[in-house]
């Protein structure tokens, strides 16, 4: 997260989980370097949501194109995203084929039920899937980190690319407990 100049989460999140969109180090302080809180969606956010409360003013932007909102990102100065979520926001990214890397957390624990980490990524069967090459794995206590990318990538050309960090973003696998994970520079 503190590598990113922006966090970014839908409004349908900000209004469930209520996330800060902050970077911590692994004892919970806040880090020095901050990004800025992205809130994406139409919906109103409370005035007491966590987000508010964050070091830097967070943004409201309404709107679900992607290139479009990376676009205005972008003209604001940033360059580069964290995808937080959720499942509407990271699909469209996914979905748009702008996510050039992907860290999704893994818990010793099962919920079920109609909550999914992505929605419609455009998959339509197994001859459409998204092939991701592993990069790292980390143990984060009893849970896992992994960290993929598109297989159909050039890493170099992802580390690289000057276009990489103005239409690019990296996505968190928006199901775990975003706000208590330790910043590990990967995210």
């Amino acid at each position: 997260r503190a590598r990113a100049d922006a966090i970014l989460v839908g409004t349908g999140t900000a209004l469930a989980d209520d996330p800060s969109l902050t970077a911590r180090a692994a004892d919970g302080t806040l880090l020095p370097h901050q990004p800025r809180p992205v809130v994406v969606g139409r919906r109103p956010v409370p005035a007491d949501a966590a987000v508010h409360r964050h070091p830097l003013t967070p943004w409201f932007l309404a709107g679900h194109d992607v290139a479009a909102l990376l676009a205005e990102l972008h003209e604001r100065g940033i360059r580069r995203v964290f995808v937080e979520g959720g499942p509407t926001l990271a699909s469209a990214f996914v979905r748009a084929g702008l996510v050039d890397e992907y860290l999704v957390y893994l818990a010793p624990t099962l919920l079920g039920g109609d909550r999914l980490a992505l929605g419609d990524i455009g998959v339509t069967g197994i001859d459409a899937q998204r092939r991701l090459r592993i990069g790292e794995l980390q143990h984060l206590g009893e849970d896992l980190l992994l960290v993929a990318r598109p297989a159909d990538t050039d890493a170099t050309t992802a580390e690289t690319s000057p276009t990489d960090e103005t239409t690019r973003a990296a996505a968190a696998h928006p199901g775990t407990r975003p706000d208590t994970r330790p910043d590990t520079q990967t995210s």
